[in-house]
């Protein structure tokens, strides 16, 4: 298989832009920009996300069974590289965001379009990512859309031409 053919077809996958966090029961907190998401059932609803197997939000969305995916709007580019490094946590804001907790305890973002929080059902190890499967447990939106729900979403390729993922 040829390097570069592969990179190139494997970044033609668009993708959404979420914040992911978690909580865990001592009180840390992560939370990082993620892409590999997707809807896998609608009974019951449940969420899947990749998620890096090496990244301290892995071990508290393990730890805790729980997730929440924040859900970037199209003007939400700066936000999605925020956290792209890792979250500081100052009071009740993260990295500089206010939050409030979920029902999960997963921090919500209270400036993103919405959020879905998620109960962990199964994690499936495998490669460099671990897939967790969330049933979702509750939802939010910020505002109601005019048009298609997902025209407001952030995309990697809004970020620019050379941001990339995958590959």
């Amino acid at each position: 298989m040829d390097a570069d053919t592969k990179k190139t077809a494997l970044r033609m996958i668009p993708y959404g832009l979420y914040v992911l966090t978690a909580k865990d029961d001592e009180g840390n907190v992560a939370a990082a920009t993620v892409n590999w998401v997707t809807q896998a059932s609608f009974q019951p609803p449940l969420i899947v996300v990749g998620v890096r197997a090496d990244s301290f939000i892995h071990s508290l969305i393990e730890n805790s069974h729980s997730f929440a995916l924040n859900v970037l709007g199209k003007d939400q580019g700066s936000l999605a590289f925020t956290f792209f490094k890792p979250a500081v946590l100052h009071e009740d804001t993260m990295s500089g965001e206010p939050f409030r907790s979920g029902k999960t305890g997963s921090p919500l973002l209270e400036s993103t379009a919405a959020f879905v929080e998620c109960k962990v059902v199964e994690v499936v190890k495998i490669g460099d990512h671990s897939i967790f499967i969330g049933e979702v447990v509750e939802v939010g939106v910020k505002q109601q859309p005019d048009g298609r729900p997902d025209e407001v979403t952030l995309w990697l390729k809004d970020l620019g031409p050379n941001i990339f993922y995958g590959g």
